[in-house]
């Protein structure tokens, strides 16, 4: 039904490599976010691994503002870095699997 069973078994385990490399490629990938006029910086990996803040002394005077930048900042490189890598681990995925008749999933 399948034809060779043990050929797509060896795809299903290279998809899964390429799949590894991708994620461990993706740790090097950097993801940058500005905020209150570059006045805050942050870096994260596109596997979404906090890398660095970097803060203006400007923005250390009011706690509550600080903080509504961190967030804002935070959720957009999160949103960033995440866009990132669920493309690149599709692709990953895709190249690596075999080609089952109706199994179109990643389209």
């Amino acid at each position: 039904m399948f034809g060779d069973l043990s050929g797509m078994m060896d795809k299903l385990k290279n998809a899964q490599q390429e799949v590894e490399k991708t994620k461990t490629r993706l740790n090097s990938v950097l993801v940058d976010e500005v905020a209150a006029e570059g006045k805050l910086k942050i870096t994260l990996t596109a596997n979404r691994e906090i890398k660095a803040i970097s803060i203006d002394n400007a923005l250390l005077t009011d706690a509550e503002e600080l903080e509504d930048y961190l967030i804002i900042a935070l959720n957009k490189a999160i949103e960033k870095a995440s866009k990132i890598n669920e493309a690149e681990l599709a692709v990953a995925a895709k190249n690596g699997m075999p080609n089952i008749p109706g199994m179109d999933m990643f389209k």
